[in-house]
């Protein structure tokens, strides 16, 4: 990845020529906290370490993640409802864990430093995994002539444990890896600036190539070497992650904590509450702003004024008394406008954040109802027996064509049309992500009428048996969720990087991913909700374990149905979105 600067010329060509600058200007410092040197420091040179640590690390999280649901039904003998209620709930809790890390890192520890800490957890937790799966005391007993004996508590204990500790460890890597390397470009630097909106393609790209090993290689290992070896490369990749984070530490640039984001969230609110009689100026340069070059917040630019959510401005309103005190200090009484700013921010956001929440739902289904739907096909491709997780490899795929597809020439055709630098501004890249959503679960929903009308034809509904249709026929709706994750997840990126306040990155970035922790649990929640309903006076229900039976095909149309209502209404709250103005 080292010659990606040289590779990529991407939007920077026709950028107006700049006077060269010896030092990054963002407010960044080096290893010894001075001003990085532009030619030593971040840039691409940097990001081969940050890459190669984000590439390892997805590699040990889905060579879990990608076929932990047939582990909990073969070896700890689960059902399907339950085995994917669980499988969702732990995906869940990994993207809800990073508002912890994301906290820590822009608080107190800074980006570096949580990512290291959180790494070492994440470790211990891939461990314990191994061991669970390898030590004969701690592996679940084999079915016995059709009886499967459930796995004791320690059993149980030491898997469960080691799974969330591995939630926990992520969650304080997932908010601050795609951060970190973003800050390795300068802000204020407009070749960097075009620099950084292509790393975050290449660092999807990444994730991918870790998770077309997980999803092919691992997969067949786990399945066919033993799931001790099937969880113990992973969690060798983890500990190769770590060390190439940390051999590129000398190259960094560090951008300084700005204190908690929770507590000036916090100040904010309270202060326009005392300040509720208080009426707003009309000219907002009024309103209280240190006079400062920089904000009065460590790592911030200051952030213009905006008209919307008024009475927030109280909070920045200089009341008499202190005007005549002269005290400007009690940040519960008086914040300035970039701290009002601030969660004005936020709350423009978040009708744009909503709408990841289904379209993670949608995304879930690769490592769930996907995988159950292939089971339930022929996966014998000749003599060679073909894994139903394994099929995620072409969702990864999709994405590695995708990605230098969309870099290298959608981005130039598309520029010609909207007149934007990046092809795409975040917010339509991440409206196409969803539309290419609806089409997904399109796909597989005609999937799954074809093989249960193969099934009808063939008498095998009772029985259960799988049905001879290739389980490759399942390959268009893989390919097609990779191309909207390209749009989507990678629009996020950069939509949560870009558009946050500049102390408040790690806690964006957390954000975004809560949208996957809430939409695992949308997931489990749809599926518990359609087997009730489903179920009720004895009936088979649409999931139920002999999917022949069942009506998966209802469960993919309600799902593609709720993502084309998520779509018409991010349409409506995009339309009308600010954006951030920084100075």
């Amino acid at each position: 990845m080292g010659s990606i600067e040289e590779d990529i010329p991407l939007i920077e060509q026709g950028l107006i020529s700049q006077e060269v600058k010896l030092y990054a200007e963002d407010g960044s410092v080096d290893i010894h906290g001075n001003p990085p040197l532009k030619e030593k420091t971040g840039n691409w040179k940097a990001c081969p370490f940050i890459l190669g640590n984000e590439c390892c690390e997805r590699l040990a999280y889905y060579g879990i993640a990608g076929n932990l649901i047939t582990y909990l039904t073969t070896k700890l003998h689960q059902g399907n409802v339950a085995a994917a209620t669980n499988v969702t709930t732990w995906q869940g809790t990994c993207y809800l864990t990073p508002l912890i890390g994301a906290v820590l890192a822009d608080a107190y520890w800074g980006r570096y430093w949580t990512i290291a800490v959180f790494s070492g957890i994440y470790f211990i937790g891939m461990s314990a995994l191994t061991l669970s799966a390898s030590v004969p005391a701690l592996k679940p007993a084999e079915c016995i002539d059709g009886f499967c004996p459930s796995a004791t508590p320690a059993q149980y204990a030491m898997f469960f444990g080691g799974l969330y500790l591995i939630a926990l460890g992520t969650g304080g890597i997932k908010p601050c890896v795609s951060s970190f390397g973003a800050d390795q470009f300068d802000d204020t630097d407009s070749r960097e600036r075009v620099r950084k909106a292509s790393f975050f393609n290449w660092f999807y790209f990444s994730i991918n190539i870790g998770a077309l090993v997980s999803s092919s290689l691992l997969v067949w290992i786990q399945e066919n070497r033993g799931w001790g070896l099937g969880f113990g490369i992973p969690t060798v990749f983890m500990g190769l992650a770590i060390v190439s984070f940390f051999f590129g530490t000398p190259l960094y640039r560090f951008q300084k904590p700005g204190g908690s984001p929770i507590t000036r969230i916090s100040q904010v609110v309270v202060a326009s509450f005392r300040k509720s009689t208080v009426k707003v100026p009309e000219d907002a340069t009024l309103l209280y702003e240190t006079q400062d070059k920089n904000s009065a917040i460590a790592g911030s630019r200051k952030i213009e004024h905006t008209d919307d959510c008024q009475y927030l401005d109280k909070a920045a309103v200089i009341s008499e008394e202190e005007s005549k005190s002269g005290d400007f200090s009690n940040s519960w009484r008086l914040c300035t406008v970039t701290q009002v700013e601030e969660l004005k921010i936020l709350i423009r956001m978040f009708p744009i954040w909503a709408s990841g929440i289904v379209f993670s739902a949608v995304y879930a289904q690769m490592s769930t109802m996907f995988v159950q739907q292939g089971r339930a096909m022929d996966c014998k491709i000749g003599s060679f027996q073909l894994p139903p997780a394994a099929l995620g490899t072409f969702d990864t795929a999709s994405v590695i064509v995708w990605v230098p597809l969309y870099d290298r020439f959608i981005v130039p055709l598309a520029r010609r049309f909207t007149g934007v630098d990046k092809g795409f501004t975040e917010v339509q890249r991440m409206g196409i992500g969803l539309f290419v959503s609806v089409l997904c679960m399109a796909a597989a929903a005609v999937v799954e009428i074809i093989r249960l009308h193969v099934a009808q034809e063939l008498g095998l509904v009772e029985s259960g048996a799988p049905v001879p249709i290739s389980v490759l026929w399942q390959i268009p709706q893989y390919f097609i969720l990779g191309a909207a994750e390209v749009f989507y997840f990678i629009g996020q990126l950069e939509f949560f990087y870009d558009q946050s306040p500049d102390a408040m990155r790690s806690l964006c970035s957390a954000l975004a991913l809560l949208t996957n922790a809430l939409g695992n649990y949308l997931s489990s929640l749809i599926l518990t909700l359609v087997t009730y309903f489903t179920t009720r006076n004895g009936a088979q229900g649409w999931i139920s374990d002999n999917l022949n039976s069942g009506h998966l095909d209802y469960f993919f149309w309600l799902l593609a149905g709720l993502s084309l209502v998520n779509m018409a209404v991010y349409f409506f709250s995009a339309a009308k979105y600010k954006q951030k103005k920084a100075s």
